[in-house]
């Protein structure tokens, strides 16, 4: 990242870069948007072609809720580095918009890519969730059943899934297959989402 900001011209603001991008990180991380976003647009106009900025800058407004600039950030992200690390979120940004065919590009983008299993498992979950919104429940029970079992290492991920399933499993009036991978949600963690009461809902 440091090597990015260096790239900007040689004025006295671009010396203040690096401390910049400190104060926005950690206003991200403090879920800090606003002040977060401020930095982060100043930062962008001066060092466009940093990806490092980018993708915070397209992550900060991706949690305000700002689908369309979001996106603007995180293709800009992508066409920098031609990391496909975003792809799950940029394709939750389409999805939000209602865009369900973007999100399937960008789907079958990732599963080609295929840059690492916790971002395909993000990318999956996303796909389906946008499958089941055009009316497809069969194909996103089909997508997510199809996922590889996540590592003990990342249990929550194979969680996170089981909790999907379960919600299309509902959804698509499968009550008996819904309360069993809601009843191992809630075997690994009883305080995880609102598992208990869809459970309990469902009798």
């Amino acid at each position: 990242m440091a090597s990015e900001l260096a790239k900007a011209p040689a004025t006295r603001a671009a010396k203040d870069l690096p401390r910049r991008m400190g104060d926005a990180i950690r206003a991200y991380d403090r879920d800090r948007y606003e002040d977060a976003r401020r930095l982060l647009r100043r930062l962008a106009e001066a060092v466009p072609a940093a990806p490092a900025v980018r993708e915070l800058y397209g992550l900060t407004l991706y949690r305000m809720g700002r689908w369309r600039d979001a996106i603007r950030e995180l293709e800009a992200f992508h066409s920098l580095s031609n990391s496909y690390d975003q792809h799950p979120v940029l394709a939750d940004c389409y999805r939000a918009l209602g865009e369900n065919d973007r999100v399937g590009e960008l789907w079958d983008e990732l599963r080609r890519a295929s840059p690492g299993a916790a971002v395909v498992a993000e990318g999956r979950l996303v796909a389906a969730g946008a499958m089941a919104d055009g009316g497809d429940l069969p194909g996103a029970i089909r997508l997510l059943e199809r996922a590889p079992a996540a590592s003990k290492r990342d249990p929550l991920r194979q969680v996170r899934t089981w909790y999907a399933l379960a919600d299309l499993y509902e959804r698509a009036g499968d009550i008996p297959r819904a309360r069993d991978l809601f009843r191992r949600v809630l075997d690994h963690d009883p305080e995880l989402f609102d598992t208990a009461e869809r459970l309990a809902a469902l009798g």
